[in-house]
């Protein structure tokens, strides 16, 4: 014997405890079928009907939401056996390309950290840095000329620390970049200094302790803050 394919379950109202609160107080709906289509259980349903449920909520019209039409609940309020159907939402625009979504709060916060790119990392194009902090080319370029309408109050921050991007993103942004910009990395020629000099002072007390056997009794012990004191 075959089996019987199994019913397919609607989509749930994006609020269903709240969209039950509106249809209880907005409609002649029994509470059966207010639990089957916000998909509850009824004695939740039952609870926001007597006032007795643990949080109140503000109703959700789930007709100005897109997902519940008059039509279906005029048949519901005409049969109660009757079980409504939620309407088809539109469909999901999936991003798939262009700059990354800022949030609000954060989008005053742009200006300031795209001067810090252009002053730190001039080698870092227009087009990166608008894919990067999710802007326009055309802001980049008034700011990296100075005619920006709000330049006098643009104050170079990181980005990082704006939250506008992640280090990753920004490292990996700078090193391809200069990758391609030919720039090499500056090497910070202190630590071979600083080596030189530790040699040259462990020679010295290496020869001081030939000449004084009494001296090699208590060497000199060295820790990684001594050594490289000379750097603070």
């Amino acid at each position: 014997m075959a089996n019987s394919p199994k019913p397919i379950k609607q989509a749930q109202p994006l609020m269903p405890h709240a969209t039950a609160t509106w249809l209880v107080e907005n409609t002649a709906l029994t509470f059966a079928q207010v639990a089957a289509f916000c998909q509850i259980h009824v004695l939740e349903v039952q609870a926001i009907a007597d006032e007795t449920a643990a949080t109140k909520l503000t109703p959700r019209d789930p007709v100005r939401a897109g997902e519940l039409s008059l039509e279906e609940i005029d048949k519901g309020q005409a049969d109660p056996s009757y079980r409504l159907k939620i309407s088809p939402g539109p469909a999901q625009i999936r991003r798939t390309s262009g700059p990354r979504y800022t949030p609000l709060a954060k989008r005053q916060d742009k200006p300031d950290g795209i001067a810090w790119i252009i002053r730190n990392h001039p080698e870092i194009t227009d087009a990166q840095i608008s894919k990067l902090i999710g802007t326009t080319k055309t802001t980049i370029a008034a700011i990296r000329t100075r005619e920006h309408w709000n330049i006098a109050n643009i104050t170079p921050k990181d980005p990082v620390t704006l939250g506008l991007c992640s280090q990753r993103e920004l490292d990996a942004l700078v090193a391809a970049a200069a990758k391609k910009a030919g720039v090499l990395p500056v090497e910070d020629g202190r630590l071979g200094a600083d080596r030189d000099a530790i040699l040259a002072e462990l020679r010295a007390e290496r020869d001081a302790a030939t000449a004084d056997p009494e001296a090699s009794e208590t060497p000199r012990e060295h820790t990684a803050d001594t050594l490289f004191k000379s750097q603070d």
